[in-house]
């Protein structure tokens, strides 16, 4: 049976990580077709980024999604201003320095853990309510690193993959309520996340020329919008952008393993690896954190 499709006209859309290149894409994208948006995000400024997008249908609040409390404090805000809540996109993420595990700090994946996975966790938890009154919809923003291989990149890509579950999950527990869940799957986005984590680091550029260049070309955080926006339109479980990451995905279970083997004995990627692996420990410390 065919899924109704979402009329966004007038929807309230809380979108976290806000103020980012993902993320305000998206607010400016979910404007244009009629819906009201709140952005949240650490940045002192979200308040009047907010404001610049649309004094009548958008607002800025400042949270940290860290911390429960904030979100439950900001989902107020936004059902203070607009009414009600109808959709939460959980985009708030950062990206640590490229490294081997071996070499990556403690520090730096309790970081990713706490923003990437409690933070989409506290942002369902805070919205929940709101949005089943309203028969609405939750949107994960998770990553091919989900199911791609995460050398280089080990506790950002198992972030992901808990993201993906997550958004599995809730799919089938929020059904009855009405709800739909959608999973966002982007490659390479060109966000300041992007920008301040990858092209500022030779050994990162290094490894990644060892892939296929289909699997590391960007798209514009446009391009990642009209996918969130449109997948919200359809209700649809899933979107991926660029869209040929759709079949990998269903084909991961016969295709990763081959690619995993392969990759092991490239002498490329290998070499790349050793690199990362001999970095000094100073320059692994220090942690890219971009606005997604």
């Amino acid at each position: 049976m065919k899924t109704p499709s979402y009329d966004l006209q007038g929807k309230v859309v809380l979108i976290t990580g806000g103020t980012g290149g993902i993320g305000r894409a998206t607010a400016r994208e979910l404007l244009r077709r009629g819906a009201e948006v709140a952005i949240a995000d650490l940045d002192p400024q979200t308040p009047h980024i907010g404001a610049a997008m649309s004094s009548t249908s958008a607002m800025g609040v400042v949270a940290d999604v860290r911390t429960r409390e904030s979100l439950d404090a900001a989902v107020d805000a936004v059902v203070d201003r607009f009414g009600r809540l109808d959709v939460a996109i959980a985009n708030a993420g950062i990206l640590a320095r490229t490294g081997t595990l071996r070499t990556v700090p403690v520090s730096s994946v309790e970081s990713l853990l706490a923003v990437n996975v409690t933070g989409v966790v506290n942002t369902v938890q805070a919205a929940m309510d709101h949005v089943i009154a309203q028969r609405g919809q939750l949107a994960l923003i998770s990553s091919v690193f989900a199911f791609v291989n995460g050398m280089g990149t080990i506790p950002y890509a198992m972030t992901k993959a808990a993201v993906e579950q997550l958004g599995r999950g809730l799919r089938v527990e929020l059904a009855n309520h009405g709800v739909s869940t959608m999973i966002a799957y982007f490659s390479m986005v060109h966000t300041p996340m992007i920008t301040q984590g990858v092209d500022g680091d030779p050994l990162a550029d290094r490894l990644l020329a060892t892939m296929p260049q289909t699997m590391v070309k960007r798209i514009a955080p446009e391009a990642a919008a009209t996918a969130i926006a449109d997948g919200l339109a359809g209700r649809s479980p899933t979107v991926f952008a660029p869209s040929r990451w759709k079949p990998l995905s269903a084909l991961r279970g016969l295709v990763n393993p081959m690619l995993d083997s392969r990759m092991s004995r490239d002498l490329r990627t290998q070499a790349a690896l050793s690199a990362l692996d001999a970095r000094p420990a100073s320059d692994t410390t220090a942690d890219v954190k971009g606005a997604r």
